[in-house]
Parts: structure tokens; C-alpha cells; sequence
């Protein structure tokens, strides 16, 4: 499952027996080898959808990880980038990371559910984050998105269509899923990572309730599925107002 260069079978376990900070802290060092993080495709195909809305003064790149996605931001945002994430391992990976040109990069320690920052970007993206939240934390979190926003900011991350049922993937995601709530119904503290819980409707009725008008931009990158629809979207909610 991993390059020589990942996390063993033992890491992973201790990993999963770990809160999600602590967790994250351990497994930093080789996340870049997992699967886990975002892949380039699906981050360079964001980039290129984002360019057409841009460009953009600021960005904050939210549960920022190792920093992948920062290359996203410096691609589109002309004046000042920031990562955050709760894990300080994740934090000093990506500081020692080499990206890839454009605007100066600041790093903060934080927990997203309560952003310290004003409404000081005008864009804010998130790779591969959201199913270490449970469905009720997701009004708070947009809430503190759309606080972080100017108005006319936008808030933008790629989601992957479900799982035909049936299908490989759908029994293997399924499965995952359920060995997470054995493992937080017997062990604490908790490892919050439900991926399945994160569906296209909830999402947009959230943002909607959160504040925001939303938009779907489809990634053609990823083609589509047996019904004509998108295999990968490009959600951007906005802040209603005038853009900065």
C-alpha cells in the first residue's frame, strides 16, 4: 500500500490509537509517502479551475498539513499566504518544505473550528480535511470560514463524487468506516476520520446556512461518470459583498 519510504504497519497502528493531533505529529515525517495527502493531479487541477477566478491578494490553506496545497495558493494569490493545521509536527514539515515560488508564507499552530484571524483573505482552500470533522461541527466550521473572508472572498476545495454502491471502493470505504467506530467506541480519545459522512448536499446546504452562495465548477481532468455527471467538482462558496 506504501513506498519503502512511508509509514510501517506498526506506525500506522500507533498512529490510529492516537488523538488526531497527536497522531498527525507522528506520522509527519513520512505523510509526503502515504496516500493521505492530496495527490499533485487532483491539486494542480484545482489551481488551474482557480486561475479563472482569480488572481487574489491572500489565501489561507485550512488543515495546511505538510503544505502541499500551498503551492495551490501561490499559484493564484498575489500578496501574502497562510497555512494552518493543529498538528505541529504537520507545521514543521511544512516549513522545511521547498515550494515553489510565489507570495511570502506564514505558518500558524490553530485549530480551525476557531480561526484566530479577522476577515483578512480573500480566498480560502482545504485538501483532504474535512472527514476529520463530524457532520455537526460542519456549521461551525463554515461559520468561521465565512468570518475569515472579506466580502467577495471565496472558499474553494475539490470533492470526489460517492462511490457507486457496490462498487470496490464503496465496500471499501464502507468498511473503513465502520472499523473507525469500533476503534472510537472502545478507545480514547477518539480519531475522528469518517470520509463517507462528508456528502454534496449536506455540504451545500451548510455553506448556504453558513452565509454563503455556492458554485460548482466541475474538474474534466477527472472525466465522468455513467451518468454524464462530474467525477470530481470544484466547490466555491462566496461571501456575499464586493470583491476587495
Amino acid at each position: 500500500m506504501f513506498t519503502p519510504q512511508g509509514p510501517t504497519f506498526r506506525e500506522l497502528a500507533v498512529q490510529a490509537l492516537s488523538s488526531v493531533e497527536h497522531g498527525y505529529d507522528l506520522l509527519a515525517p513520512k505523510f509526503d509517502h502515504t496516500p493521505f495527502r492530496t495527490p499533485d493531479p487532483f491539486l494542480r487541477s484545482v489551481a488551474r479551475a482557480l486561475e479563472g477566478l482569480g488572481p487574489f491578494e491572500s489565501g489561507l490553506d485550512l488543515c495546511c498539513g505538510t503544505g502541499a496545497g500551498m503551492d495551490v495558493l501561490g499559484a493564484v494569490c498575489r500578496e501574502r499566504v497562510t497555512g494552518i493545521d493543529i498538528s505541529a509536527g504537520m507545521l514543521d514539515v511544512a516549513r522545511r518544505r521547498e515550494r515553489s515560488g510565489g507570495p511570502p508564507a506564514t505558518w500558524v499552530r490553530g485549530d480551525v473550528r476557531a480561526l484566530p484571524f479577522g476577515p483578512a483573505f480573500d480566498l480560502a482552500v482545504s485538501f483532504g480535511a474535512f472527514g476529520h470533522f463530524l457532520p455537526r461541527e460542519l456549521p461551525g466550521l463554515f461559520t468561521q470560514v465565512h468570518s475569515v473572508l472579506r466580502p467577495g472572498g471565496r472558499f474553494a476545495f475539490p470533492i470526489v463524487a460517492p462511490a457507486r454502491p457496490g462498487s470496490l471502493a464503496y465496500w471499501a470505504l464502507l468498511g473503513f468506516d465502520a472499523a473507525m467506530r469500533v476503534r472510537n467506541a472502545v478507545w480514547r480519545p477518539p480519531f475522528v476520520m469518517y470520509y463517507r459522512e462528508f456528502r454534496l448536499g449536506d455540504v451545500r446546504r451548510e455553506l448556504a446556512r453558513a452565509g454563503f452562495t455556492v458554485d460548482l465548477h466541475a474538474l474534466p481532468e477527472f472525466g465522468s461518470r455513467d451518468d454524464g455527471s462530474p467525477r470530481c467538482r470544484m466547490v466555491v462558496a462566496t461571501r456575499p459583498g464586493p470583491a476587495a
